[in-house]
């Protein structure tokens, strides 16, 4: 009986070793949750391809992907912790920043943490032909989705809509629903329109375009510039969708991936690197990430670098303030 205790003894005695001896990475993973948006966005899919590209550059890591309502949610998520980087659009982020209440933010969200600008949003209008909408105009007294409640999609629609000098009350009926969600409505002739606030070539909006005749809305430089910062006037290329033959003018904000101050600076380093490794899985994952430069990373940040994201970037040669 002596012998065998001592038998298991000394196996108890080597495993505490092995463990004690094992890399630190072994024992402990770094957990990087990424906060994305709905699964027919686009910031899902370039979310799922970053996990793979955590997991597969950066050992020690265990990433995962949320889908969330997006924009705020994900700020106000990470504010809270509850998650390590996240993708938001640009005017959301400054609201966050700033404790904007008609935004969604209640307080100041200080804990943010600036990690790269992206790839810009097109505020996307798309109608049914048979709506009869062509212009913004057109859409009053008509049925339009613009995005979950409080979301960055449904704050650039008060913007656009607000800067067309129409209001909410001027529509038949606002629905504040998901992209895959508006798009089910409008296949059912339940929605005229939808306003999805997205990368180009968004799958929601290629899918309506597969089963339903489409316009896409102009929105004028004129009402850009009267909405004003940070939406800019950009181009949805023809055939960027089915049955879309020519170029529709329309806004854009930048998004941004953030994190916060909680997280370690090492980590966000390797985060911030392994995006401008690998832009050619991000682009594949989606035809938005082929946007992402590496000398556009600080293109309007509003909020602070982290200090993992500067070190990187000042390596790269990018001039980071102090």
């Amino acid at each position: 009986m002596k012998t065998l205790l001592n038998g298991r003894s000394f196996a108890g005695i080597a495993t505490a070793l092995l463990i004690a001896l094992a890399p630190v990475g072994a024992r402990a993973q770094e957990f990087i949750n990424i906060l994305t948006g709905g699964t027919s966005g686009v910031y899902y899919p370039m979310g799922v391809a970053l996990s793979k590209i955590y997991g597969d550059k950066i050992p020690g890591t265990r990433p995962s992907v949320q889908a969330t309502k997006a924009s705020v949610e994900n700020l106000v998520l990470l504010q809270q912790g509850r998650g390590e980087i996240a993708f938001t659009l640009g005017d959301s982020l400054d609201s966050a920043w700033k404790g904007d209440e008609d935004a969604g933010f209640k307080t100041p969200l200080k804990k943010l943490r600036g990690i790269t600008s992206i790839y810009p949003n097109y505020v996307q209008i798309v109608a049914s032909k048979e709506s009869g909408i062509k212009t913004l105009a057109d859409l009053k007294g008509k049925r339009l989705s613009v995005g979950a409640p409080k979301s960055g999609t449904e704050l650039n629609a008060r913007a656009i809509l607000s800067a067309a000098g129409l209001s909410y009350k001027d529509l038949g009926k606002i629905e504040y629903l998901p992209f895959a969600e508006s798009v089910e409505l409008m296949k059912n002739r339940q929605l005229d329109a939808t306003l999805q606030s997205a990368g180009l070539g968004v799958a929601s909006i290629r899918d309506l375009a597969s089963s339903v005749e489409i316009v896409v809305v102009e929105v004028p430089k004129a009402v850009i510039d009267k909405a004003g910062a940070p939406f800019v006037s950009a181009e949805i290329p023809a055939n960027t969708y089915g049955g879309q033959t020519a170029a529709v003018n329309t806004a854009a904000v930048v998004n941004y991936l953030v994190t916060h101050d909680g997280v370690k600076e090492e980590l966000v380093y390797q985060m911030t690197k392994n995006i401008f490794e690998n832009l050619g899985e991000l682009g594949a994952a989606h035809s938005a990430g082929k946007a992402i430069k590496l000398e556009n990373a600080l293109e309007g940040m509003p909020v602070p670098l982290h200090p993992g994201a500067a070190r990187y970037l000042k390596e790269k040669g990018l001039k980071v303030g102090s």
